[in-house]
């Protein structure tokens, strides 16, 4: 990562941008039907802006009453949305249907399509993309783009967050999947996706695999049973932190938003053991802290901190 650019002064300077899809989420259950802002990267964008990090999101928003609500709820948190973020005819929706046995279906309304920014004379120090805007044309090659744009000017994360109704064969997906990887330095995994893109491989050595792509650290989370943290030289496992779940919704990307917190302010130790540690600890205390409570609401900078100084 090079940090020799300066900045255009006429211009904001974030310190994470998010590239990604914002949508609706509508669960229906015998109860009744729920509508709230959604789709992952605008979680991490809006986990993020609550920590308190300097926060942008790129992405494709209906000019509806759903797009509306969704940059209220961005806006809340301090997210900024970047100009040029498209307008799109409607806002996305991905819907789950609950049965009374507890049995789901989903279907998803979907289309993503964006500008692509020249971000290179203002770039952040992190730049974080994944879930379905890696995936989907037409928008996927312009986020391919942006990264390639720039690869060495900051951190590029990436976290895939399978779906696997949109993704096309899966030799198609594990394709796009292994380019963008070659083009970033963090990859997140959870172990649900990291078996759906290497079936029979262990977690340990789909972590290996991802590190030969070119990233720096792999990162495979698995809910109750913790994380995996790897780099080309250390491997460790960071134990999940305590919490009396409500419900499990937004805790991977929260666990996202606190591990990019992590970068910002590791220091000049790289991946050290302690560093991955730590990284690995506060991302955990900000997933144990979402599920304890309904809903995708991520910890404030000041929960997160009580709770790991606890």
């Amino acid at each position: 990562m090079h940090t020799n650019v300066k900045p255009n002064p006429s211009r904001q300077v974030l310190d994470v941008i998010v590239i990604g899809e914002a949508l609706t989420d509508i669960v229906t259950t015998p109860k009744g039907t729920t509508q709230h802002p959604g789709g992952s990267p605008a979680n991490v964008a809006y986990g993020l802006a609550r920590l308190g990090v300097n926060t942008g999101l790129h992405t494709a928003l209906g000019t509806d009453r759903r797009g509306a609500a969704i940059k209220t709820h961005l806006a809340g948190a301090g997210v900024t949305l970047l100009p040029g973020s498209r307008p799109a005819e409607r806002t996305s929706t991905a819907t789950a249907t609950i049965a009374a046995d507890g049995a789901a279906s989903y279907a998803f309304d979907i289309t993503w399509n964006i500008e692509q920014p020249d971000l290179a004379p203002a770039p952040p120090k992190v730049l974080h993309t994944g879930s379905i805007a890696s995936f989907l044309a037409p928008g996927a090659c312009k986020v391919k783009a942006i990264l390639q744009q720039l690869r060495a000017e900051c951190t590029i994360t990436y976290d895939p967050n399978i779906r696997h109704a949109l993704l096309g064969t899966h030799a198609e997906a594990l394709r796009t999947f292994e380019e963008l990887v070659h083009l970033t330095d963090v990859v997140k995994l959870s172990d649900e996706d990291a078996e759906w893109l290497y079936p029979g491989k262990a977690l340990e050595e789909t972590a290996t695999h991802v590190l030969g792509l070119g990233a720096e650290l792999a990162v495979i989370t698995k809910g109750s049973s913790g994380s995996l943290m790897a780099t080309p030289s250390i491997c460790l496992r960071i134990p999940a932190e305590r919490s009396d779940v409500v419900d499990t919704i937004g805790a991977g990307d929260s666990y996202m938003s606190a591990l990019i917190l992590g970068l910002l302010t590791r220091g000049t130790d790289g991946y050290a053991p302690s560093v991955l540690e730590q990284l690995g600890r506060t991302a955990a205390m900000a997933a144990a802290i979402t599920v304890s409570r309904a809903g995708a609401k991520p910890p404030t900078g000041d929960e997160l901190s009580t709770q790991l100084h606890q």
